[in-house]
This record gives structure tokens, sequence and C-alpha cells, in this order.
């Protein structure tokens, strides 16, 4: 009686010992860090055709529960990244095709490309490995169940139909029984609601078994000794486990391992009572060592990861306020990015997990804040380079007018200062794209190079044929200076002013010193002619041509210009009016008084030839002021 009280103790607390080994063994161990801390927003497709064959490797080489979850967040993760990415593609084939076949989407036909391909078919591979290991899962599951209800009912009719006076029965029941016992222990154990029922109808039946075998107790003590000697074996595995547990911890693997020598335990066939009570009292001590470890563990994790929440918690509100960052300075949304991804390394040199839901919420809202932050900062710089291109035209343009100005040959102050004008305009020009930054100023720089090159060229032999022009002006008034005596005829001077005038420019520099040498060699000259009357030196155009040279020596370049510009027209009025005259001369000729008027018409020509002559005399000296 006392031996079965014993046994119905050892028993309940074996149940009992299950039931905790159950519930510890459903705790999985955290991760050292939530999934949701890896940032796939800059992932390029190619990086996630990496991740997905690199999940498929590792669910395939070791297939588990946890891996296939583990993949299936990931898969969560990547997809609606990876189909924004790819919706993006074929919206901007779309846009391209429609450009192309003037906006009709007829016949537009989007093919994925190798990586798309490629990510689709690891997609499904995981899917479909997953699908197949979860299915092996349950139906061995069902096989385990049917095997040892099986065996049950085959240890069942040996304990209820065996014939106990017939030894060769007896005998070969007991035979049945162990090769029923081998069955049992290699059929494993599968998690399953079924497990405990199944354990405790087979203890129990293994338990009336032996009760019906008393004319074999040798047999049953020599077999007991033997379970006591494996039950020992155990006990003192879970011993060292335990030992080991005091001092270090208690990871998700030793515990697996605990509990399968508990399993393995608990299917040992009954030993020596006494020997059986110390022993199992030994393996629920070092049990209790190794699960009130874990516990311990657990607690602090928890702790742990409360303090890892806080913490993060304050790093996620000093990024919330990113979300609504907007600049329209390139420098502040770098400085804002910087300070951003000091943020980021912050939150991930908080090393372990949190707790799964709060943990998970929190993870979600803090780098969808940060992916919020990129994508205003993307939209941004889509924005800017939106500019940049319009920049890029406005430079385009400039170069074409320099270019034209090139193709053209024309080298004038005009020509010259629309130059200086459109380098100005193009300092004020912003920024260009940056892979057409270098290349558009080089062909800018190369135009205006060749431009104000061919110019100085042009300058160097002009300036030649001005020093030889200045020794003509030079000998000239050399020979006026010489031949300004008494005796000196009018019409000599109108010679020496056209020699003057067909001679041409001289350099800038020497231009005020020989112009104001011919003067006074033209002065001395008429001085020597003796008194001249006013409207014969006014023929001589002396004083207009001295009072207009004072004039132009006060005038800047602009002005200059402008005066150029005023002659010219002047020129242009007084070459139209005479073209006029001439056709108002024909048309009267066949009037009465048409001698009369052609004397008069005439009369007006000649004056306005004169002061065309004039004119260009004075266009001439202007143009040698320009320089």
């Amino acid at each position: 009686m006392i031996n079965e009280e014993k046994e119905i103790t050892e028993k309940e607390e074996l149940e009992q010992k299950t039931a905790e080994v159950l519930e510890l063994g459903a705790v999985q161990d955290e991760p050292a860090d939530e999934a949701h801390a890896v940032d796939y927003s800059n992932f390029q497709k190619k990086d996630f055709v990496d991740l997905l064959e690199k999940v498929l490797a590792n669910v395939k080489a070791e297939p588990s529960v946890g891996a296939f979850r583990k993949s299936e967040d990931t898969l969560k993760q990547v997809r609606p990244i990876f189909e924004q990415i790819r919706n993006t593609e074929r919206k901007e084939a779309l846009e391209a095709f429609k450009l192309e076949n003037d906006g009709s989407e007829e016949g537009f036909d989007f093919k994925a490309d190798e990586y798309t391909q490629k990510f689709d078919s690891f997609f499904k591979t995981i899917k479909e490995e997953r699908s197949k290991y979860f299915n092996s899962v349950e139906k061995e599951k069902d096989k385990n169940f049917s095997v040892k209800t099986e065996l049950l009912n085959r240890l069942r009719a040996i304990v209820e139909g065996e014939d106990n006076t017939d030894p060769a029965a007896i005998k070969t029941g007991f035979s049945e029984f162990k090769k029923i016992q081998e069955e049992w222990k290699n059929a494993g154990n599968i998690n399953s609601p079924h497990n405990n029922t199944l354990w405790q109808t087979f203890h129990a039946l293994v338990d009336r078994f032996y009760s019906n075998r008393s004319i074999y107790f040798e047999l049953l003590e020599l077999d007991r000794k033997k379970n006591l000697q494996h039950k020992i074996e155990l006990c003192e595995k879970l011993e060292k486990m335990a030992e080991t547990a005091r001092t270090e911890e208690v990871s998700g693997k030793v515990l697996d391992d605990a509990v399968a020598i508990f399993e393995e335990y608990k299917h040992i066939g009954p030993a020596p009572k006494e020997a059986n009570e110390l022993v199992w009292q030994r393996v629920k001590d070092a049990l209790d060592v190794i699960y009130a470890k874990r516990r311990e563990q657990l607690e602090t994790q928890k702790a742990e990861f409360e303090q890892n929440y806080k913490l993060k918690a304050s790093i996620a509100e000093l990024v919330e306020p990113f979300t609504s960052f907007n600049s329209s300075s390139i420098n502040e949304w770098n400085d804002r990015t910087k300070a951003l991804l000091a943020l980021q390394d912050q939150w991930n040199s908080v090393k372990g997990g949190m707790p799964r839901e709060e943990g998970k919420s929190l993870s979600n809202k803090f780098w969808s804040d940060i992916k919020t932050f990129f994508k205003n900062k993307g939209e941004f710089f889509v924005q800017l380079e939106a500019k940049r291109e319009e920049n890029l035209k406005a430079k385009e343009q400039l170069i074409e007018a320099v270019e034209a100005l090139v193709a053209s040959g024309e080298d004038s102050a005009e020509a010259t200062n629309k130059v200086i004008q459109l380098q100005k305009d193009w300092k004020g020009i912003g920024h260009v794209p940056e892979k057409q930054k270098d290349s558009i100023y080089e062909r800018f720089k190369n135009a205006c190079d060749i431009f104000f090159n061919a110019k100085r060229a042009k300058n160097q032999e002009v300036e030649k044929e001005f020093e030889a022009n200045l020794e003509k002006k030079t000998a000239l008034c050399d020979q006026i200076e010489a031949e300004a005596k008494e005796g000196a005829e009018v019409g000599k001077l109108a010679e020496f002013k056209a020699q003057w005038s067909a001679i041409g420019y001289v350099p800038k520099k020497d231009m005020q010193n020989i112009q104001k040498r011919y003067i006074a060699a033209v002065n001395k000259y008429v001085s020597a002619m003796g008194k001249l009357s006013s409207s014969e030196r006014e023929q001589l155009g002396i004083n207009s041509e001295s009072n207009f040279q004072k004039k132009l020596e006060s005038l800047s370049s602009k002005d200059l210009i402008r005066k150029e510009n005023d002659i010219r027209r002047r020129i242009q009025a007084l070459e139209n009016d005479i073209s006029l005259t001439k056709n108002n001369l024909e048309f009267f000729a066949r009037s009465k008084n048409s001698e009369k008027l052609r004397g008069e018409f005439e009369g007006k020509i000649k004056k306005a030839e004169s002061e065309i002559a004039q004119l260009k005399q004075q266009l001439k000296l202007v143009r040698q002021a320009e320089g």
C-alpha cells in the first residue's frame, strides 16, 4: 500500500513537472534586437534579391518554426518596399511609352527585369518551403499520434488479454512489451496537445503490465536496476547542467537539452522504489535550479527590455519632429540628415530587445518617421534637380549665343561687351545637375576662350598695322611742320588732310599724342599761311575738327559707343534725304520751274553730301578714340 502511494505521488510530481517543462519550453528566447532594426529604405532591387536568397538558404539549411517565423517577418517588411519600386518603374516605363506614342497606353507591356523575376521566384519558393514545412509538421503530429495510439492499443491488448498463468504467454508478452517500449521511445516527442494524455495512458499501462508480472519479479527487478542506472546517468547530466546554471546563463539551447533529458527520463521504466525516490528528488532539485535560473533571467530580461523601451522611446520622440522638417537649403537638409543619422546610431547602440507588442509598435513608428524624413528629402532634391535642369537650359542658351558670335567672326566692341555680359549672366544662374556641371562649364569657357583668343590674335595683327600707321602719321606731321613757313598754300593743306585721313588708325596709347601733334602742326601751317577768314577756316574744317577732338577726349567708352551710333544714324538719315531729293528732282524735271527747282535740290544734295563727309571724318575720329 505504501509503495502504491509512493508510485501515485511520483506520478503526480512527474505530471506537474511535465506541465512546467511545457510552460517554460513555450517561452522562446527574445532576439538580440528586433527585426525592425534593419532599414530597407535604401535597398536596391539587387539588395532585396540577395536578402531573399539568404533567407531561403537559411530556412532550407535549418528549417524550424522560429526560422520560418523570422522569414515571414522579413517578407512582410520587404514586399511593400519592393512593390513600390516595381510600381515606380512601371509608372516611369508607362510615361516613356506614352511620350513615344502620343499619350496612348494601347499596346503597353511592362516586362519585369532579371532582379524582379528573381525576387518573385525567391519569394514564392520561401512561401512554398514554409507551407511544405508546416504541412510536414502537421503530418508528423498526426503520424506520431497514430503511431502512439497504435502502440497504446497493442500494450492495452497485452495488459488486458494476457494469460498470467502461462509462462510461455508471459514471456512472449514481455518480449512484445519491450518491443513496444522501444518503438514508443523511437516514435519521439512531437509538440501536440495530446502529448500529456498519451504519456499518462502509456505510463498507467506500463504500471499495470509490471503489476501483472509477479511471477517474473526477478526479471522485473533486474529491469528496474537497469532503469535506475539509466535514470542516474540522466540525473547526473541534469545536475551538471544545474551546477553550470548557478554561474552561467541558461540559454534556450540549455533549456531544450534539459527538457529533452527530462522527457527521456519520463519514458524510462520503473526503478527500485527506495533508490528511485532518491534519484527522482535529485532530478527535481536539478530541474528546479535550472528553471529557477531561467525564470530569474526572464525577469531580468523583462526589466532590461523595459529599460531599452524607455531609452528608445526617448530617442523616437527626438526623431518625430524630423517628419515635418522643410527647407530650401541643401546645407540645412544635410545638417538635419547628420543629426537624424546620429539619433539612428543612438537607437542602434541600445542593444537587446523590448517588450514584444510595445517594442514592435515603437520600432514601426521610429523607422516610419525616418523613412518620412528621407522621403521628404528625396522630394526636395527632385524639385532641386528640376530647377537645375532649368539652369542647364539657360546656360546652354548662353553658350549658343557665344558660339554664334564665334561663328560669325564678329569682334567689334559691341560683340565683346555682349560676351562679357553673357559671362556675367552665367554667374547669376544657379547650379546645374552634378553630372553636367564640368562639361557645361568647359563648353562655355571654351567658347569664350575661342572668342577672346581670336580677338587677341586679330588685335596683334592690327597692332602691327597701327604701328606702321603711327610711323606714317609721324612722318606726315614732320612734313607739315617742315613746310609751315611763309608762302604755305591752302591747297597743300587740303592735301595734307587727305593724306592724314587715308592713313588709318594708330595704337590707342599713341592716339591722343599724335592727334594733338597733327592739330598743332596744322595750326602752325595755317599760321604760316597768314590770316584766314572764318569761312575759310570752316571750309578747311580746322576749328570743328579741333573742337570735336577735344570733346572726344572727355568721353568714356560707353559715351564713345553712343556717339558712334548717333553719327551712324545721322549719316543714314542724310543718305535717305539725298535719295529722296534725287527722286523728287526727277519728278519735277518736266515742270515749268524745273531749272529753279533743280538748282535748289542740287544745293541741298551738295550740302548734305558735305555734311556726310564731315560726319564720316568724325566717325573715324570716334573709332580712333575707341581704339
